[in-house]
């Protein structure tokens, strides 16, 4: 009996140490093919490619800090045009409120507000916008037009399944193609375009 249960155990090790080799082996793979790959230098000062990591995949660290990417918010004039327009996207609208209050202002250094929030949410479950419309204090500043090589927060791209079909269905939203549709090396297309208010969008669709 303690036989066989040790030689499960030796077993699922060895399935494991095969999964993380395979894993590592698809990683390089990945990052010599696809452009959102980003060649950086380590931490230790060496250069080394940095994998995207998949919802699906599964990393073990220790002592890991960072739980995830929680939401990327965007503040709006016309709450309700902007949720129809991320819904023509894709997005499923999670939930609305209303955040008012000092203890609300503590936080972002504003000090009493009352905000409209409304959070979109990527049919995958994995990612989320907050959209959020000042009641109090007023809006003070607006680089929503701002060139896509200012400084700063810039854009929030997204996969899609057909370029061509969402582009259409967004344009009858108003939106506006920033500059051309590119095909980068029969692997992405990608384009920017311009929603309400101006917010840059990026989109890209996998190919093959």
């Amino acid at each position: 009996m303690h036989s066989r249960r040790g030689q499960i155990a030796r077993d699922h090790r060895s399935a494991r140490l095969r999964a993380i080799r395979r894993y590592r082996i698809e990683c390089k793979s990945d990052a010599a093919r696809t452009p959102a790959r980003i060649r950086l230098a380590s931490s230790a000062g060496g250069a080394g490619v940095k994998p995207v990591v998949r919802p699906n995949d599964t990393l073990e660290t220790e002592n890991m800090a960072l739980k995830r990417m929680d939401n990327v918010g965007i503040v709006v004039e016309d709450l309700e045009a902007m949720v129809d327009f991320f819904r023509e996207l894709g997005l499923e609208l999670e939930g609305r409120g209303s955040i008012e209050g000092e203890w609300a202002g503590r936080v972002t250094g504003l000090g009493d507000q009352h905000v409209e929030v409304a959070m979109m949410r990527t049919p995958d479950g994995h990612s989320r916008l907050e959209l959020s419309r000042f009641l109090r204090p007023s809006v003070v500043a607006d680089h929503r037009a701002a060139p896509v090589n200012a400084l700063g927060y810039l854009r929030v791209m997204f996969a899609v399944d057909d370029l061509d079909e969402t582009l259409t269905r967004l344009r009858a939203r108003d939106a506006q193609l920033v500059g051309e549709v590119v095909d980068y090396q029969n692997i992405y297309r990608l384009c920017y375009i311009r929603g309400p208010e101006g917010i840059l969008i990026g989109l890209a669709q996998e190919l093959g």
